[in-house]
């Protein structure tokens, strides 16, 4: 997916921020003329079978990688967890892709000793940072530890990204709403170094310990332009670029007073730019992010079988009318209830018996969408299997540190059979 045009064009008021934000809400490039596409990215935490305490150096699993027969984009997050961006598309295709990608990954790391592991939060090693760009540097010094290094080097999720559709305020207003239920249905990460957080997602209890400024959900009043504004204006700065070698990795300074957008911009000084904010919007990360497109960010990597799932459901759920408007009124109660959420995935029976309503309106609504009967078929098997029995995949993982004779290398064994 492609980004918002950046300029170097001082920003005087904050009107300009508004009209920013506006363009975050419009479509970008192609997908102003396409239909409804979605988007793919896949985060996984790679572990060596001989060894699941130890970190797999970048470089290793770069060497092991094969030609991607899907086009999906290779990327590394700081810790060197394994990204894999598959091109936008018609939901179908878009799974077919990624899923011929995945596969061959897997297969290639599976030769080379190494596994994919389809899980929010490192359920064994502490972080370590393996890049070292001017941008991670900042943003370490500037989140500070535990939880910065935990976010920025043991975290993996999924993230969906959706059209904006004819009514991008309803598809906003929806993908926040559902945004504590599928958390909760598809949290995935209750471990870290070999023990239980006490959180179902402990991914998602990483991110409220971080910088709440940057990390709290956009407040939805009706005008998410409005909203977007108001949110870039009043997250606290990261970091600030200071030139660097055209077409490199440009310096980075990590602002530590505490100022936010809205006092540089009414700073008096020298006024920041459009791409100064542009830069600043990629440093804020709320559960939704509007970027021409909506990323829907707030959920836990998933086992090869299981993210084709949370993308079908989070797709049917936003971009399908009927669907939404069903499954919208069995989560309004939970509006806003993301702690909860992903303390207590779908333990909580008020919980799970919305995500039964969600899951129901999205297998009728998928088959309108163009669904394959088979990818129908294993949003079924996923609620028949979780939902209707008050469970997260996160249980799962519950089960194995719980069981007599099993233990964590058995899990990542089983993981790279799959």
């Amino acid at each position: 997916m492609t980004g918002l045009a950046i300029e170097e064009t001082p920003i005087r008021d904050r009107g300009e921020v508004e009209r920013y934000a506006r363009d975050c809400f419009s479509p970008a490039g192609d997908r102003a003329a396409a239909g409804d596409r979605v988007g793919i990215e896949l985060e996984f935490l790679v572990f060596d079978r001989a060894d699941v305490t130890r970190h797999v150096p970048r470089a290793r699993v770069e060497e092991a990688l094969p030609r991607l027969p899907g086009g999906s984009r290779v990327t590394f997050e700081p810790g060197g967890q394994l990204e894999l961006s598959g091109p936008a598309g018609p939901l179908a295709e878009a799974v077919a892709g990624l899923q011929a990608d995945v596969a061959a990954v897997r297969g290639a790391l599976r030769e080379a000793g190494l596994v994919p592991a389809g899980v929010g939060l490192d359920p064994v090693r502490p972080p370590r940072r393996q890049l070292r760009l001017p941008r991670y540097d900042a943003m370490a010094e500037f989140l500070g530890v535990p939880y910065g290094p935990l976010m920025m080097c043991s975290t993996a999720s999924v993230q969906i990204n959706l059209d904006l559709g004819d009514e991008p305020a309803a598809r906003w207003e929806r993908a926040h709403l559902l945004g504590p239920v599928l958390s909760a249905a598809f949290a995935n990460s209750p471990l870290r170094e070999g023990l239980p957080t006490g959180w179902m997602s402990g991914r998602q209890a990483v991110w409220e310990n971080l910088d709440r400024s940057r990390t709290a959900p956009v407040s939805t009043t009706g005008d998410p332009v409005a909203d977007w504004a108001e949110y870039l204006l009043d997250a606290r700065l990261m970091l600030v670029r200071e030139g660097g070698d055209p077409g490199s990795e440009p310096r980075c300074r990590t602002v530590r007073d505490g100022s936010t957008f809205r006092d540089w911009l009414g700073g008096g000084g020298h006024p920041p730019t459009l791409a100064d904010l542009a830069y600043h919007a990629t440093t804020v990360f709320p559960p939704v992010r509007p970027r021409g497109w909506l990323e829907i960010r707030y959920l836990d990597a998933q086992r090869p079988e299981h993210w084709p799932v949370c993308t079908a459901v989070a797709h049917a759920l936003v971009t399908d009318g009927r669907a939404a408007g069903a499954a919208l009124a069995a989560c309004e109660p939970h509006r806003g209830l993301w702690s909860r959420a992903a303390r207590c995935g779908l333990r909580d029976p008020l919980m799970r018996r919305a995500a039964e309503v969600c899951f129901r309106a999205a297998v009728e609504a998928l088959p309108r969408l163009g669904a394959p009967a088979g990818l129908v078929g294993e949003v079924a098997a996923f609620a028949d299997r979780y939902v209707t029995s008050g469970r997260s995949p996160a249980d799962d993982l519950m089960d194995l540190v719980s069981s007599p004779g099993r233990s964590l290398p058995d899990w990542l064994i089983e993981e790279a059979r799959v």
